[in-house]
């Protein structure tokens, strides 16, 4: 019997277990957050200072299905400065981006900017404030998932990302957990993937 997990991933830890990465050695684990069983993985990776939505499987085929093409994620993502329509049309378009140092151009994707400010927990490290100037939140959907894409994406069209927050992924919602919260969802991640 497979056990799949939600968490609220916090700033400043990785997505995984254990690494064998010298450098990584003293930063925080997702096995510190919570007593998760035997062989449990990550499904996918939010960056050390990305937040938010992670899925955690015992299954590897539940992994596979939801990193798939056919899996929506949707971000709320922080950027400096106020967002245009011109920029949000680029997004939504698709940019060109970098990946591993060669040219990638995203697929079109949902984008639109958030008229209310998300309320989400305090950041353990505190993000700049009013005084350096004006920032706006953006709903980005992505169906793909390369290496820092969203950051790289808001930073193509002139708006580099301040804070990434994951809040959705497939109708898997963040909702109103917090910071470092774990809940057990393995009959409605079933219901959902098992037959992807």
């Amino acid at each position: 019997m497979h056990r799949h997990f939600k968490l609220y991933k916090p700033y400043g830890y990785l997505s995984q277990f254990i690494t064998n990465q010298p450098k990584a050695k003293k930063k925080k684990m997702l096995g510190e957050l919570f007593d998760f069983p035997e062989n449990t993985m990550a499904i996918g990776r939010l960056d050390l200072d990305s937040e938010g939505l992670l899925l955690l499987t015992t299954d590897g085929k539940m992994s596979f299905a939801v990193l798939s093409k056919n899996v929506e994620k949707e971000y709320y993502v922080q950027v400096d400065g106020l967002i245009t329509p011109t920029a949000l049309e680029q997004l939504k378009n698709g940019v060109r981006i970098s990946i591993q140092g060669k040219p990638y151009d995203t697929l079109p994707c949902k984008a639109c900017k958030l008229e209310q400010t998300p309320n989400f927990p305090p950041r353990a490290k505190k993000i700049r404030d009013e005084r350096h100037g004006p920032t706006s939140w953006v709903s980005i959907c992505i169906n793909e998932g390369k290496f820092r894409q969203v950051k790289k994406m808001t930073a193509a069209v002139g708006f580099p990302t301040l804070r990434l927050v994951r809040v959705r992924v497939g109708s898997t919602k963040l909702e109103q957990m917090n910071a470092g919260e774990v809940q057990e969802i393995t009959s409605s991640l079933e219901a959902e993937f098992a037959s992807r």
